[in-house]
């Protein structure tokens, strides 16, 4: 089968194998897993920060930052598509006793006009806006991506407010190898940074999130308190420095498949639009009549998996095990149906 339902679905090439196999571990919970410290002290420097902690998932990484950066009683902001609104199943409720303030904005893009808006005036009966989170690449928004010239003004706002930015860089990378923005570019203008390493960079387990010291020391404790202290993670974090070292370059052949099928997807009569395809996410609607599971269902039966994001809206993601043999034979099975 040709898996198209996420960058997620990828396994590590031999390379990264190899290097899984030759790490030099310890017990990171004591913060002697010199292959773990290795990868934490990389990022952190890659970013301009002063340090880095590794963490399970980007979830994780991203309710960290939400719990140290708040208060119960606070409140968030952030596109109604972010993912830590739609796909963390409310944690930061359940985690942080906070708030979620929404503003909706462009393909899951917000701008420092609608930030300004939202803030809310210091009254006993309104929480306090205290955290901006804004997501790179957007996955709900189709792949959508900041350039560093629309998170300026945010940065600036928040800074002139006393609100704290995060950044959610699930697909990051994604968005860099468009723009050719550096990564200390991208630290100089957040107080936290999640980068996930297992989408399109290849790792099988992690992400890493990236701050001041006093910050990552504070996140240490609440990554053990959620249960996501390892032991001897450095096999998995010998996987991430790989990634990092060879595969960030490559996620342009993901990027660019993705804007060919979407060319090919705006020709066909079954097809009602294709959301515009700035990385490696591609979401397309439906005719009327024809609904996202009996689409699927078709492709399936001639060996390709999607996802659906909507009753008549399916969405591709390209990844590094997507192959541009297997790009062909999905461009001939979407002419042919």
């Amino acid at each position: 089968m040709i898996n198209l339902i996420s960058d997620t679905v990828t396994k590590p090439t031999p390379g990264m194998l190899e290097a899984m196999m030759q790490a030099e571990v310890g017990d990171d919970v004591f913060g002697e897993d010199p292959t773990v410290n290795a990868l934490e002290e990389k990022v952190a420097q890659m970013f301009g920060k002063e340090a880095a902690l590794y963490c399970p998932s980007g979830t994780m990484t991203n309710q960290i930052a939400i719990k140290v950066h708040t208060q119960p009683l606070d409140e968030v902001i952030c596109d109604e598509y972010s993912h830590i609104y739609q796909y963390e199943t409310a944690g930061y409720a359940y985690n942080s006793g906070v708030g979620i303030n929404l503003i909706k904005g462009t393909n899951g893009k917000i701008t420092a006009e609608q930030v300004a808006a939202a803030i809310k005036p210091r009254y006993d009966w309104l929480p306090i806006s205290r955290l901006v989170v804004l997501e790179n690449t957007c996955n709900k928004g189709g792949g959508s991506y900041y350039t560093l010239e629309e998170i300026r003004p945010i940065q600036e706002l928040c800074r002139e407010k006393g609100l704290a930015l995060h950044l959610d860089g699930a697909r990051l990378f994604n968005a860099l190898v468009e723009t050719g923005e550096s990564t200390q570019e991208v630290g100089a203008h957040f107080d936290s940074v999640s980068l996930c390493l297992s989408k399109g960079l290849g790792a099988p387990v992690g992400s890493v999130l990236i701050g001041r010291k006093d910050f990552i020391q504070q996140a240490r404790r609440l990554r053990k308190v959620m249960g996501g202290g390892m032991r001897q993670a450095g096999y998995l974090a010998a996987a991430c420095i790989y990634a990092l070292d060879h595969q960030v370059e490559r996620l342009r052949d993901d990027n660019e498949r993705a804007r060919r099928i979407g060319e090919v997807l705006q020709g066909l009569n079954y097809v009602e639009s294709v959301r515009p395809v700035q990385s490696n996410i591609l979401i397309f609607d439906l005719v009327e009549g024809l609904t996202a599971d009996k689409f699927l269902e078709e492709l399936k039966v001639r060996g390709i998996n999607a996802s659906a994001f909507g009753p008549q809206t399916v969405r591709f993601v390209t990844h590094l095990d997507f192959t541009e043999q297997m790009m062909d034979q999905v461009l001939a099975v979407l002419k042919q149906i």
